[in-house]
């Protein structure tokens, strides 16, 4: 990848780790991992419970089949159970760790 191509994939790692961060999540982690813990957590879905979270799944999988399972990052989970991260508003209901 160039230098520019390289830019414009960092700007928008960026801008999903902060959308997770507003949405009350690490900081480090991007959206699509979270919902591939959140889905992992359930059985391999998501609660209908937490429409949001379903329906950017449900679109991601459109794009990439399985993307929020193969977006999991592993070397973030350690963190994120040692922050103790509470997911009840979009999905799990159960504290990390």
């Amino acid at each position: 990848m160039n230098k520019v191509g390289r830019y414009f994939l960092n700007i928008a790692l960026g801008v999903d780790q902060l959308g997770n961060t507003l949405w009350g999540g690490c900081p480090d982690e991007t959206i699509s991992s979270r919902l591939g813990r959140i889905k992992t957590a359930n059985g391999g879905k998501i609660p209908w419970t937490r429409p949001w979270p379903k329906i950017m799944d449900w679109a991601l999988d459109k794009i990439d089949k399985n993307h929020s399972i193969k977006s999991i990052e592993k070397d973030e989970f350690e963190q994120i159970n040692n922050e103790a991260v509470f997911d009840s508003q979009i999905g799990t209901g159960k504290k990390n760790g």
